[in-house]
């Protein structure tokens, strides 16, 4: 029955994520599942906040004011921002999967092409590096409300159990950029050890010819 049941999990993360690459570490394959969880809590509390006002904040008319409706009120801003991040957050799962290799057949003009190591390397890399100092630091200015470039007031005010909920929807997202360096360092790694494909064929040469 826990065969079954782990079978049927694995085939499911396989429908949803495409096959894991060969040589893949286990723990790289859950970093970067877990990646793409660390920002699934903050869109559920930023939709549940805004687009259906939900009580978990308080709109102050003064910031508004000044900040603007796009920034807290907007209920598509809200919506677009939960979308784009959590498809930032599923490239992670592309750092341990077969199309993170090699360029899914269905893409016109691309498909079955080998991704070049850089090309998926450099933005992963950018990409941790601006995560893991932004979001810590905006967390902070967040609970002291400020905003990120230090002047008073954020947009929302939260207090008692809304300032809970708040702190445990945003808070994972400090481990979004640790764990999407981790499994670029190990996707970078494995990709430079693999043999390339002409290095296959002239090795295979001599034996044949012999």
């Amino acid at each position: 029955m826990i065969s079954h049941g782990s079978a049927t999990a694995r085939a499911a993360l396989a429908s949803t994520h495409g096959r894991i690459a060969a040589g893949v570490p286990r723990w790289a394959v859950w970093a970067a599942y877990a990646a793409t969880l660390t920002v699934l809590p903050s869109c559920v509390w930023r939709i549940a906040a805004i687009p259906f006002h939900g009580p978990l904040l308080e709109r102050t008319t003064t910031l508004a004011r000044h900040h603007g409706p796009v920034l807290f009120t907007g209920a598509w801003y809200a919506v677009a921002l939960s979308l784009v991040s959590e498809t930032l957050a599923y490239l992670t799962v592309g750092l341990v999967s077969e199309w993170g290799e090699t360029v899914p057949r269905w893409i016109p003009g691309l498909g079955g092409r080998r991704v070049p190591v850089r090309a998926a390397v450099i933005p992963a890399a950018f990409g941790a590096t601006a995560l893991t100092l932004i979001f810590p630091y905006t967390l902070v200015m967040v609970s002291l409300g400020r905003m990120v470039d230090g002047t008073r007031g954020i947009g929302l005010v939260v207090h008692g159990w809304q300032a809970v909920a708040f702190a445990i929807a945003y808070a994972p997202l400090a481990a979004w950029g640790p764990l999407l360096g981790i499994v670029t360092v190990s996707y970078y790694r494995r990709r430079r050890r693999a043999p390339r494909p002409d290095d296959a064929t002239l090795t295979a040469r001599p034996a044949a010819d012999s």
